[in-house]
This record gives structure tokens, sequence and C-alpha cells, in this order.
């Protein structure tokens, strides 16, 4: 059973998801050594979202929502009255239009945003390295992928580059005058770094500098064409910009009121500033809004700003997502019957070449054991087509159980055990 522990925008403050983040290793370790509860599990920690999307046993089936709650909560602090306040639980095939819906966007702070379908990707890449993907996570996961890619190409979706980063520069547009003129830095050197100096560009800024806590600003800035600044220039670097985005993966908060006082104090430091801080854990206290003359925007304020009526989901959008999730039900309900169908056709098969070394011990001629092969081989396959067929319509009806029963009661057979399938690459590629 898959099921998925998820708090976001929609059910907590940012405060929370800033907490959970912080210890998003931690829950994954923490989830990891569950193997009694869960096979599998994939963490997706992001600015305005945390989930756990889990393989749960069948021995810990009913009692999977308590235990994921308890294994979050202990990993991270969090007291279980607040989590479970906070947070909600999403089981069995309501999982695969959740992942589908938030890998394409539709479920973001700000619909339509292109940052999640790679970070849900990358999300299942952590997971493979550390041994936690199964196959059923893999299939959950590709899934996604490959609707997030179908919604954007087949929808207005994502069209305008939607994003966090967009939207709170448009929010910046009535402080900046000119961006061309604008001296702006950049404090950190990730993916997310390089979406924003791109977003930065688009709107014509041409004065970027970098910042980066970990020595990394000299690579990102020869790699983007932009200055770098010195690890120990942080105060004058921000006394002179006009506005300061951070989108910087640091645990630690980096800008704090005392910093930007000492910058805003400085004989060369602009009358005004606006720092936008994208980080998630946040990179800037909130007490720097009260350094005079500084103006701070946040990821809680850009939530409230979000132009619903520009950045609505288009209905193809949730149809792509919703047939998706259906046709991923329907196929796993198949897998319900798979045990049988290997039974079925192993038995099959076993008779028949059987019989075809009969054949052969008795033939009077290497072609004549040659055509009666052949006709045993297409008559045992014309035989399982319609039990194969059955099979799939049953389980994909929820009835996947008269067919095992069945294949028990006339053939004796046990299928009780799931074959194990290993994911090559994408959908349809099982074996």
């Amino acid at each position: 059973m898959l099921l998925c522990f998820t708090a976001s925008h929609r059910t907590a403050d940012f405060e929370l998801l800033e907490r959970l983040e912080q210890h998003a290793g931690d829950v994954d370790a923490a989830l990891r050594a569950r193997t009694d509860a869960f096979a599998g599990s994939v963490v997706l920690a992001t600015c305005n979202r945390f989930e756990a999307y889990l393989d749960v046993t069948d021995a810990a089936a009913a009692d999977a929502a308590r235990l994921a709650l308890v294994t979050v909560g202990d990993a991270t602090g969090v007291a279980p009255d607040e989590l479970r306040a906070s947070t909600a639980v999403v089981r069995d095939h309501a999982v695969a239009d959740h992942l589908f819906s938030v890998a394409s966007g539709l479920e973001s702070l700000v619909v339509g945003e292109g940052e999640i379908a790679g970070q849900v990707r990358r999300a299942l890449e952590k997971a493979r390295r550390h041994g936690s993907a199964t196959s059923e996570l893999e299939r959950l996961f590709q899934n996604a992928s490959r609707v997030s890619r179908e919604v954007k190409n087949g929808t207005k979706v994502g069209s305008a580059g939607r994003s966090i980063v967009r939207l709170a520069l448009e929010l910046a547009a009535s402080r900046i005058a000119d961006w061309a003129s604008a001296n702006i830095l950049l404090v950190g050197t990730g993916n997310y770094a390089a979406t924003t100096l791109k977003a930065l560009r688009d709107r014509g800024a041409e004065n970027v500098r970098v910042w980066s806590r970990t020595g990394r600003a000299q690579a990102f800035a020869v790699k983007h064409d932009i200055e770098a600044v010195e690890r120990d220039g942080l105060v004058e670097a921000v006394a002179v910009s006009d506005l300061v985005v951070t989108c910087s993966v640091a645990p630690t908060v980096l800008l704090d009121r005392e910093l930007v006082e000492q910058a805003s104090h400085r004989p060369d430091a602009v009358v005004h500033r606006l720092v936008i801080d994208l980080g998630l854990p946040r990179n800037v206290d909130r007490d720097v809004a009260w350094v005079t003359g500084t103006e701070l925007l946040d990821l809680e304020t850009i939530g409230l700003h979000a132009p619903l009526e520009d950045f609505t989901a288009t209905d193809r959008a949730r149809t792509i997502v919703g047939d998706a999730a259906a046709e991923f039900a329907a196929k796993g309900d198949e897998r319900e019957a798979e045990p049988a169908v290997v039974a079925l056709r192993t038995h099959v098969f076993g008779l028949l070449e059987q019989e075809i070394e009969r054949a052969r011990r008795r033939s009077d001629s290497p072609e004549q054991a040659e055509q009666t092969e052949a006709a045993l081989r297409h008559l045992v396959g014309v035989l399982l087509h319609t039990p194969s067929a059955r099979a799939r319509e049953l389980s994909r009806e929820g009835d996947a159980a008269a067919f095992i029963a069945g294949v028990s009661a006339v053939f004796g057979l046990d299928s009780e055990a799931r074959p194990t399938l290993r994911i090559v690459a994408d959908e349809g590629q099982a074996s």
C-alpha cells in the first residue's frame, strides 16, 4: 500500500515547514530504519512542502498513518498534536493523483511553477542512492515525471515561466525603478540561484554579484559571467545593494539584524534596499525588516500576494492528472493477479514441455517432431490468452481475488507469493 504523509502551505505555516525541512535528512534516515513498517520511502522537501511517500508493508497497513506521524515527530522534535494538526495523510490510489498534481505544479504556492518537477525527480534519485526506492515507488515517481512533462507540453500551465522567483520579482517591480541600473546581490550558488539569476536577467538586470558562505561564489560567477563577492565582504555588499535575493540551502540564518544594521550605517550604503528571502530554512531573520531603510519580502508574504486569477491551473491539466492517476491505479490493480497468472503459466508451460518431450521420443522424424511442437505451443498460447485477459479485466474491476481463487480451485496452485519486479528505466520496462 502507498501512503503519503504531507505538510504544505495549504496545511501548515512556514515556521513549521522550515522546522521539518531542517530535519529532512533525519526523517529520511528514520523512515528507512523502520523496515518493519515501510518497505521503501521517498522524502520530498521544498520551500513550501514537506512530504514522505511510503511503500507500506502489509503488516503495518492498518497502523501506517500513526507510525508515519510518530516517526516524523521523533526525528524532527515536533510535538505529535502540532504535527497532526498541520499535516494530512493520502492513501492508496489517491497518492498517485496527489503526486502527479504536485509534480505538475498544480499544488504549488504559485500554480504552475517550474522548479517542482526537478525537485520530485531529485527526491527519487536520492532514495535510489539510499536503497529505499521500491519498485512501486519507482513506478509512482517515474509516472509523476512523465505526467508533469505531459502537462507542461499539453497545456498553458507554466508557459509564462511561473515560479516563486518570478512572482517575487513581480512584487519587487514597484520598488525597483530601473532593473538595468539596480545593484543586486545574490546569496547562494545552487540550482535555485541559477534560476533566480535567469529571472533577474529576463527583467533586464545587469549589475548582479554573488556571495556564498561555502566559498563557491567565484566558480558560480565565472560560469554565469557575473562578479563574485569575497566571503568576508558580505556586509559591504549588502550596504551598496538595492536588492538582495537570498536562495541558499544554508541551515542557519545568513542575514540577521546586526549584519544589516552594520551595512546600513556604512557611508556608502543605499538609502533603501529590498531583501527577498527565498530560502527554506529562511536565510534572513525577520527582525531585518525593522532596520531603517530595509524592506523584507519572504516566502510567507509572497504566498499572501499570489495572484490566483493569473496562476490558476487549466481544466486540461487537471484532466491529464486525473486520467493518469486512474491508469496508474488500474495497472496497479492488474498486478494483484500477477502471481496467479505467473503460477498458471508456469504450470501450463511445465506440462507443455513434458508433452513435447514425449512427442519427440515417439516421433518418427525430426520434421514431424517440430510440427507437433509448434502445434502444441500454439494451442497453449491460445488457451492462456483468455485467462490472462480475464485476469486484467477482473483486476481493473477490483475483483482480482475471484481470478486468484479460480486458479487455486481449478489447478490447486499456490499463488500467494508476489513476483519481484525490477524497474529498468521507465513505465513499461519492468522485467
